[in-house]
């Protein structure tokens, strides 16, 4: 068969198609991505199919085409592992340099879970016949030794060194030939994914399904209120920094003997400042400012020598000791209004961050901003894929309700699978951090169980894909009452959408850990003491721990 549309018509007979010059097998401009049925009523594949046309089951038979995975973190490498144990074919696409990247960035950052609940069970039978053993159990990996010791060999397994491709970026996921507002045949066509190489070469893969697990790192939430960009931030840029600077090594210069105002009431904004006060113990002149929107900061610093999780509990005991102490000056109930910065940049001086507080207006003069405000997702890359997304989160209409910031905190979101994941695009997965869209109560665990259910559907095992169970930890939860002990004197304490537990957790029972994918999660695991929650948990509860959960619970507790 020719794929010359400029070629007599009479050749294309040949492969039993009667039409004119520029069509073949029944369709226009055959096998490229802009064909389209000569006969209204059938879909392409059909009228392809009728034609005998040689290129259908070469293009268009899905069964033949990979799933497409998009991003080699730890929850994208958990969906290669179950995809490779299936036999499924497979590809994954990684922006970074290697597998990994993203964690890399804050490689420097100690995890509140231990290494028992640092990795997939997937993965680890795929790691064991290379030798690999897991770390000690109950040490704390910082960002750097998970990639080291378990993201970096899981990447060179046999099994999935050779499909996976690395400074290959993402910019858009459609359907080949068609647009998001074409319905005819539409499931006919293969998933296509626009992808930007190392070279800049652009290259369209086509795929049977994508699983998106490519996270919201690299995406903060801006530092102004209401969700908006806060006027005169974006002039600011060069003032701000990522959520988790390495202040105390490859960024020091950049804080050392300067004022740096951290915002943000996430694990991330508590793991920079105390960097920063350690950082004042040797750079004279050093000094640092946090600001949060809320007039109450008890629930960062948490439970202390009760927290389940010690690394966490002791994050909060130091925090507040450094606060107290006078190395830390926290501004409450500051809302960030506006930026004023010289024209020449940091060289010329520093940026005002102007906000608002109870007792009016007040400017802080800043040489570096560390925005810890949390992250949402890109979703620019999907608009031409039928996404079914809640308003409120951002994500997955079906999951939406069971992760809500308002009612849920990390330890309280149920077991969830395939069926909650679906999108009206049919093949098409949002999974791990990027599936709970602006929520900030992702377990790590969660994330596992995703791919999981997914790839078992994918595989054709339905059973195994409905049969959705996780175990937590019975201290996988991530706020706390302790409201009063904190408030300061007169003050009616406001919270903002942004102050919940922070960033990322990692929750996994031990015989299937899991992985924590930032240095500011909320929850993970501590007590090996797992509760499991199957798929006949009452509709939209988690784990009931007796505590009151979300921001829905913020007025009993004194907190709004």
């Amino acid at each position: 068969m020719s794929e010359n549309p400029q070629e007599p018509a009479e050749q294309a007979a040949g492969t039993g198609q009667s039409g004119g010059a520029g069509s073949c097998c029944g369709v226009s401009g055959c096998c490229g991505d802009t064909e389209q049925s000569l006969d209204p009523a059938v879909t392409v594949i059909e009228a392809k199919t009728s034609a005998g046309c040689g290129c259908v089951n070469e293009q268009d038979g899905a069964a033949d085409l990979p799933v497409v995975v998009i991003g080699a973190g730890p929850v994208g490498l958990a969906a290669a592992a179950h995809l490779a144990e299936r036999g499924q074919d497979f590809l994954v696409l990684e922006a970074g340099n290697a597998p990994g990247a993203a964690i890399s960035q804050w490689g420097h950052v100690r995890l509140f879970s231990p290494w028992r609940y640092d990795t997939d069970a997937a993965a680890r039978r795929l790691l064991e016949p290379t030798g690999w053993a897991l770390p000690a159990p109950d040490a704390l990996p910082t960002g750097a030794e998970l990639v080291r010791d378990y993201l970096a060999p899981l990447a060179r397994v046999p099994e999935l060194a050779r499909r996976i491709r690395t400074g290959t970026r993402v910019v858009a996921v459609a359907r080949r030939g068609v647009d998001v507002t074409r319905t005819v045949g539409r499931d006919q066509q293969p998933l296509l994914v626009r992808t930007v190489g190392p070279d800049g070469a652009v290259t369209d893969l086509t795929a049977r399904a994508v699983i998106d697990a490519s996270g919201t790192w690299g995406r903060s939430n801006p530092l102004g209120h209401s969700g908006l960009s806060a006027p005169g931030e974006d002039q600011a840029a060069a003032y701000l920094t990522g959520p988790l600077p390495d202040v105390l090594g490859r960024d020091r210069d950049r804080f050392a003997g300067k004022h740096t105002l951290v915002v943000g009431m996430g694990h991330s904004a508590a793991n920079t400042l105390l960097a920063l006060a350690e950082l004042a113990k040797t750079a004279p002149g050093t000094r640092i400012t946090w600001a949060v929107r809320s007039a109450s900061v008890a629930r960062l610093y948490g439970g202390g020598d009760a927290d389940g999780l010690p690394a966490r509990g002791a994050l909060g005991i130091r925090l507040r000791a450094a606060v107290e102490g006078g190395e830390i000056e926290l501004v409450r109930s500051f809302t960030i209004t506006g930026f004023t910065s010289p024209n020449a940049g940091p060289a010329t001086g520093p940026v005002n961050v102007v906000g608002v507080t109870p007792d009016g207006e007040r400017v802080i003069e800043a040489d570096a901003v560390v925005a810890a405000t949390g992250f949402r997702p890109d979703l620019d890359m999907l608009r031409e894929v039928r996404v079914e997304l809640d308003p409120a989160t951002e994500a997955p209409v079906r999951l939406a309700p069971m992760i809500d910031p308002n009612f849920h905190s990390c330890g309280t979101v149920p077991p969830h699978g395939e069926r909650d994941l679906t999108h009206p695009e049919t093949g098409f997965y949002l999974v791990g951090m990027k599936s709970y869209g602006r929520a900030p109560t992702f377990l790590m665990a969660t994330g596992y169980e995703q791919v999981r259910s997914v790839v078992a559907a994918l595989a054709g095992d339905r059973a195994a894909a409905d049969a959705v169970e996780l175990d937590l930890p019975e201290t996988g939860v991530c706020s706390t009452n302790l409201i009063a002990e904190d408030q300061l004197p007169g003050a009616s304490a406001g919270v903002s959408a942004g102050d919940g537990c922070g960033t990322s957790c990692g929750t996994e029972p031990a015989e299937t850990p899991a992985a924590v994918t930032a240095g500011g999660s909320c929850c993970g695991g501590s007590a090996p003491e797992p509760v499991t929650i199957g798929i006949g948990a009452p509709a939209g509860l988690g784990f009931a721990t007796g505590s009151v959960h979300g921001h829905s619970g913020d007025s009993e507790r004194g907190d709004n």
